[in-house]
């Protein structure tokens, strides 16, 4: 992989990597997200990815829908703990035409106020919507209870109440506040040239602007070994036990990696997946999960189970992580994790969808993009004793914390 960077005389940095697919994907990621909300503004980071598309000053919502849907398209937007992305795919020859939009979007929202009103209704479905589904809501309310208080701990969403109190000036003192052209990166994998996609982003993203962005609120008020059941008018008793684990700067970031995948990643050939759903037949999801934010991270288990088959599926849980924390993987157990998630990774980045969205959060986070050779690298260096000493510092059973939606 080739990847090219610029930075733009505004300050807007940049990665490209040309492909020679007709098919191009571009996005605008921006350093900004719920744990940026201050008092009273829970959801407000998710909510102004709603309304961003709901009108500019020469474009209504209906010519934003449709503006790349028109030649076959997709627009987009995300909006996570820490970054809001707006994100398009399009056939080669719209370059021009999606990238404009972009910068229209971004630059030139008017926010309407019958269009907030109308899209606070459509936000409040999408949370009750979550939370009508406990096999996803259990991971927020998780995270609640690992960093209570704390803006991590709260939901993208936000709640009916904080979403129903949101108006312009709100939106546009969050945007002032966060939104500043040394926190924003473009990220584009497409057959363009970095020449011609320069002259293009210098066109219609030559404006500058200044936010005021605030340190990072890093004091976590946790209390390890918590354990937290809540009765559910559920089919499934819902359980995540985990930690909290190391940040996305950390230099044994690789290792977290390879432990997750390891444990309970995607392959079916996972240790929980063998050793729990197919040896026993007690659950038809369980995984673990690491999430990685700027200043800490979540190393995590989930598993969906009977109710009569709790206690007993948790204790086969821990009876992985306790051979993890105490047995180092042989010389082919660990050649085998590696290249397995080798191969995952490979395959991912085969996807230009995919791989666009990970260079513009990896530029954003990391100001820049590991080539192959490089990520090969760190993973073949990986040791059985960095496995196991991983384990024992996310998985210590002394800090484990649990939540359990237990089934009436």
């Amino acid at each position: 992989m080739k990847f090219e960077y610029f930075t733009l005389p505004n300050g807007l940095r940049v990665i490209h990597q040309r492909s020679k697919s007709p098919v191009a994907h571009c996005g605008l990621f921006i350093n900004a997200g719920s744990r940026d909300e201050v008092d009273g503004e829970n959801g407000l980071a998710h909510f102004i990815e709603h309304v961003i598309f709901k009108g500019t000053q020469k474009r209504k919502p209906f010519h934003i829908l449709s503006r790349m849907e028109d030649v076959g398209g997709e627009l987009n937007a995300y909006t996570s703990k820490e970054e809001t992305v707006i994100h398009t795919s399009f056939l080669k020859t719209y370059y021009p035409r999606a990238i404009e939009l972009i910068s229209d979007i971004f630059y030139n929202s008017t926010f309407p106020a019958k269009e907030i009103e109308k899209e606070k209704a459509v936000v409040i479905d999408e949370i009750n919507s979550y939370l009508d589904s406990p096999g996803e809501q259990i991971f927020d309310d998780f995270e609640e209870l690992l960093f209570k208080g704390h803006p991590l701990g709260q939901s993208v969403l936000g709640t009916p109440e904080s979403v129903n109190i949101f108006n312009q000036d709100m939106i546009q003192n969050f945007i002032h506040r966060n939104y500043s052209m040394d926190e924003i990166v473009f990220s584009s994998v497409g057959n363009i040239s970095s020449e011609r996609l320069e002259r293009l982003l210098n066109q219609f993203f030559e404006n500058t602007v200044h936010g005021t962005k605030r340190e990072l609120k890093t004091n976590y008020p946790w209390e390890k070994g918590v354990r937290v059941e809540v009765n559910r008018e559920t089919f499934q008793t819902h359980c995540v036990i985990g930690n909290q684990a190391v940040d996305v700067y950390d230099d044994d970031l690789p290792a977290v990696v390879l432990l997750n995948n390891l444990l309970g990643g995607p392959g079916m050939n996972s240790r929980l997946n063998l050793n729990i759903r197919e040896r026993y037949g007690f659950t038809y999801n369980i995984e673990s999960y690491y999430s990685s934010y700027r200043d800490t991270g979540v190393f995590g288990i989930y598993l969906g189970t009977d109710k009569g088959t709790i206690d007993r599926s948790i204790q086969l849980v821990h009876r992985e992580l306790k051979k993890l924390r105490e047995v180092k993987l042989g010389i082919l157990q660990l050649s085998k994790a590696k290249k397995q998630m080798l191969g995952q990774m490979a395959m991912a980045a085969d996807n230009n969808g995919s791989l666009m969205l990970g260079m513009g959060r990896s530029v954003l986070i990391h100001d820049r993009m590991d080539d192959w050779n490089a990520t090969v690298e760190k993973i073949e260096a990986i040791t059985s004793d960095d496995l196991r000493d991983m384990a024992n510092r996310v998985l210590n059973p002394n800090e484990l914390t649990y939540l359990i939606y237990k089934a009436k």
